[in-house]
């Protein structure tokens, strides 16, 4: 799940990057564009409305690739993300738009 709030006064948004807490691959990191693809930059953090997340400001107006990335390696997919491209590993990034 995608949710994004605007910073108030800046050109950019707070996106908040979430999984269920059932979801058989936590603990995740979100990786992408916007850290380098460095799993150890934004670890998802369980929280008490069920959910695992991790919170990532970005500029306005962009998109994103990015994926998430389990603790044991495995990489894997946001249902609802704002698009996917494909990408040099033959394989899927998502896309977000802010």
């Amino acid at each position: 799940m995608l949710k994004r709030r605007t910073v108030q006064g800046t050109n950019q948004l707070k996106v908040t990057f979430a999984l269920r807490a059932d979801d058989s691959r936590l603990p995740a990191a979100v990786v992408g564009e916007f850290n380098g693809w460095n799993p150890d930059e934004d670890p998802m953090r369980p929280r008490s409305n069920g959910t695992w997340s991790a919170v990532v400001t970005l500029d306005k107006g962009r998109s994103y690739r990015f994926r998430y990335r389990s603790e044991d390696g495995q990489w894997f997919n946001e249902d609802g993300a704002d698009g996917y491209e494909g990408n040099e590993f033959n394989a899927t990034d998502c896309v977000v738009m802010t």
